[in-house]
């Protein structure tokens, strides 16, 4: 049974390297809104088109404005920061019971 765990191991370094990549485009993407960048630059577009699915869901159902600063990509990285701290550790936790067995 081991190739199983080794599987789900491999499953939670893909998981967990996609979560890292996305909170640094999110962290980029605040980065940006402070400096007001050409918005028709391909690279500012393409993190605001990754990015903007997921701000936008949050901000629809939470209010994450206080004082006229939006707040949802700091949720959005707790909740990468979670499901790092949860998910992947649990898929890691569960694979040594394929690899250990």
């Amino acid at each position: 049974m081991a190739p199983l765990g080794y599987f789900f191991v491999a499953l939670a370094k893909v998981i967990d390297t996609v979560l890292w990549l996305y909170m640094w485009i999110i962290i980029i993407r605040a980065v940006l809104s402070w400096v007001s960048p050409d918005p028709y630059n391909p690279i500012v577009r393409f993190i605001h088109n990754i990015t903007e699915p997921v701000l936008y869901q949050l901000r629809r159902r939470l209010p994450v404005s206080f004082g006229g600063i939006d707040l949802s990509p700091v949720i959005v990285i707790l909740i990468i920061i979670f499901l790092q701290n949860f998910v992947v550790q649990s898929l890691l936790y569960f694979s040594q019971s394929f690899i250990h067995s």
